[in-house]
């Protein structure tokens, strides 16, 4: 079951889904940066701005955030931004906004969606996807870049990510990057691509192993970020102290 303001609408090439709630018209004009009275390309902070695909566009106070999607890995030097087409529901776009929509609804802290297309050429595919920019958050990564965050501060981190695996989300890469920090010091999660609703199995672990692995690789690329091997305790500490409560 979706938004009830989804709406889906057919384009010469493909589809825009959106939330008319949010968004009253679209047009292929709102993937653009030119569709825009103002676009700026993110930058990234320690090597997390992505693949320079990722844009704040719109006016304060409601931006947005347009994304195309790219390729990851080696397979992404080879093949950009194509997939192959097996109809509208299976793109990459439409399932993000599809899971946002849903976490969104039950009060996870994640980015609202507000539209989706893919556009079809032949037997492939290409994707974007327009968020809700969330206010003044900044990457765990920056975040213990400018700050020396107590212990608190990652036990509410591991509580949160608890809650989010409480829920049946799974993140595909749950890193540094895409867990963002609010001015309440709250977490937020970004960047949906492949995720999803899963029964509880051995992918929480995975996730948390993938996120360890992303701090202490950034603090490989910067000793003096604050960041210890007794934070990931209190993290891990927080966790499973929201879980034997839960």
């Amino acid at each position: 079951m979706g938004s009830l303001t989804e709406t889906v609408e057919k384009t010469a090439n493909g589809a825009i889904l959106y939330d008319k709630a949010i968004i009253k018209q679209i047009s292929e004009e709102r993937f653009t940066p030119g569709g825009w009275p103002h676009a700026e390309v993110l930058k990234g902070h320690l090597r997390s701005g992505g693949r320079g695909t990722t844009l704040y566009v719109g006016n304060v106070p409601r931006q947005f955030v347009l994304r195309h999607y790219m390729r990851g890995g080696l397979i992404g030097r080879l093949i950009r931004d194509t997939y192959v087409f097996s109809g509208a529901d299976k793109t990459r776009s439409f399932l993000e906004w599809r899971l946002l929509d849903k976490m969104s609804s039950n009060q996870l802290r994640v980015p609202r969606p507000a539209a989706a297309r893919y556009r079809q050429r032949g037997t492939f595919y290409t994707a974007d996807i327009i968020t809700v920019r969330i206010p003044d958050v900044m990457s765990l990564s920056h975040y213990i870049a400018e700050n020396n965050p107590d212990e608190s501060f990652w036990h509410s981190v591991g509580e949160t990510i608890r809650e989010f695996h409480a829920a049946g989300v799974y993140h595909a890469d749950m890193n540094a990057y895409n867990l963002q920090i609010d001015n309440a010091g709250l977490l937020w999660m970004l960047d949906f691509d492949k995720g999803a609703l899963r029964p509880p199995g051995p992918w929480q672990q995975e996730t948390l192993g993938r996120l360890h692995r992303s701090l202490r690789k950034i603090v490989n690329l910067d000793p003096k970020l604050h960041f210890r091997a007794a934070n990931w305790e209190q993290l891990i500490e927080g966790y499973f102290s929201a879980s034997r409560s839960a």
